[in-house]
């Protein structure tokens, strides 16, 4: 297994780890500051080690049909895992995260589709700019730092990273329609 396979491997291992910081509260409310900023450390570097992992498949040609593969599935478990447990703290409400979900679950389908035919379907430029603004909108959602300028951005930001789901969604469509009628 080469190392952007392993970086993709390391941010799913990183995700449970990520969710127990992120809910568990314990009886110290110093404590609980604490798992949210180790929450907030693992998601930060789970997020880069998906930029990382990318970057070394790319400069060193390393691209396999693993990591074509695995790199957005790990990218949707670490996303919906942190929107999931957002909607537990109150702070992102559910039908955003039931849309966001959704897209995963059609793109997934497509991807098994094109696979049973010999066909890997990567992630297009819609779809990375998608997960690029939802891991923003976590990262900020999990600080949550009472700001009132960082507030708007945020909502800011998961409006946008809404519109790119659907965006990305609309587009994965249009160039794979092919996937849907049978076609390849």
């Amino acid at each position: 297994m080469n190392l952007p396979n392993k970086l993709t491997v390391a941010r799913v291992i990183m995700i449970p780890f990520f969710v127990f910081f992120l809910l568990f509260r314990p009886a110290q409310e110093s404590t609980v500051e604490l798992f949210k900023w180790i929450a907030l450390a693992i998601f930060i570097i789970a997020s880069l080690t998906d930029m990382l992992d990318g970057k070394i498949a790319r400069k060193y040609n390393l691209i396999t049909d693993f990591g074509k593969f695995m790199d957005p599935l790990a990218d949707k478990l670490l996303v919906c895992s942190a929107m999931i447990a957002l909607i537990e703290l109150d702070r992102i409400p559910a039908w955003i995260v039931i849309i966001i979900i959704a897209r995963e679950f059609v793109i997934s389908g497509f991807r098994l589709i094109a696979a049973d035919n010999g066909r890997v379907i990567a992630a297009s430029y819609w779809g990375k700019f998608k997960t690029t603004f939802q891991m923003i909108m976590v990262i900020l959602m999990i600080a949550n730092l009472g700001i009132p300028a960082v507030q708007i951005l945020t909502q800011v930001i998961m409006w946008i990273a809404l519109a790119l789901t659907v965006i990305s969604l609309v587009d994965y469509l249009i160039k794979n329609k092919d996937v849907m009628s049978g076609e390849m």
